[in-house]
């Protein structure tokens, strides 16, 4: 689907959002009450001006004290690798991204982010990841790292990775591992409203991060649960 027609299926009353040089803002009503609309689209790389519009939009959201969600809507390239970029501190700029949506999901307003495209690497960390929940439509393609990028960190020849790819979800891009791995917590029906959908998810949301127990439930992270437990209990104990 397109960003168009999300919207068109979202509210079908209309709405306020734009998209201007690939990013959203804006907002709608779900059944009578205001959801917030953040994102990015057309594949835009997120560089240091992107991620600081976005978090100023999203610490907006909070100032307005309505404690609505926001939804976050991704169809990104990664993070802009440019040298203007990286000497205007993008790390910390996508950390900034970051810092801001898990403010917003700490400060009552439920943080769900929706991916319907592309996103890789830092975007897809400072935005979809950074939400509460992740859904996700069919055809949508994450990733945290393609696989030539990581025989390249790991200096692991690129077929040894592809035929751990097959059997080991963490080490592949795509969809379908992505909620192997827990990331994506459901896959949105685009032949149904997505009103709906939406407002089932955000009426069911979970506290806390689960991410972990989903991907225990669906062996795509087996063991990651309780090495997670197992650090808490040590930083308890210390």
């Amino acid at each position: 689907m397109t960003l168009a027609e999300i919207l068109a299926s979202l509210f079908p009353d209309g709405h306020s959002v734009v998209v201007e040089n690939g990013l959203v803002t804006g907002g709608g009503s779900l059944d009578g009450h205001p959801l917030h609309v953040v994102g990015i689209d057309g594949t835009t790389p997120l560089g240091v001006d992107e991620a600081l519009t976005l978090s100023a939009a999203v610490l907006e959201a909070i100032r307005a004290g309505d404690r609505a969600p926001i939804l976050v809507a991704i169809d990104s390239d990664s993070q802009r690798m440019s040298r203007r970029d990286e000497l205007l501190g993008l790390n910390e700029c996508l950390a900034h991204l970051a810092k801001s949506l898990l403010l917003a999901n700490h400060s009552g307003h439920p943080t769900i982010g929706l991916i319907y495209g592309h996103s890789a690497a830092g975007a897809f960390i400072a935005t979809a990841l950074a939400t509460r929940v992740l859904a996700a439509l069919p055809g949508a393609h994450p990733s945290v790292m393609d696989l030539p990028s990581v025989a390249r960190v790991t200096k692991l020849p690129l077929d040894k990775l592809e035929d751990m790819a097959k059997s080991t979800p963490v080490f592949a891009p795509g969809l379908d591992n992505m909620v192997a791995t827990g990331a994506v917590h459901v896959v949105l029906d685009p032949g149904k409203p997505l009103d709906g959908q939406i407002r089932n998810l955000i009426g069911n949301l979970p506290q806390g991060d689960h991410r972990d127990r989903l991907g225990r439930e669906r062996g795509g992270r087996p063991a990651a649960q309780d090495v997670a437990a197992r650090v808490a209990e040590q930083a308890r104990g210390a």
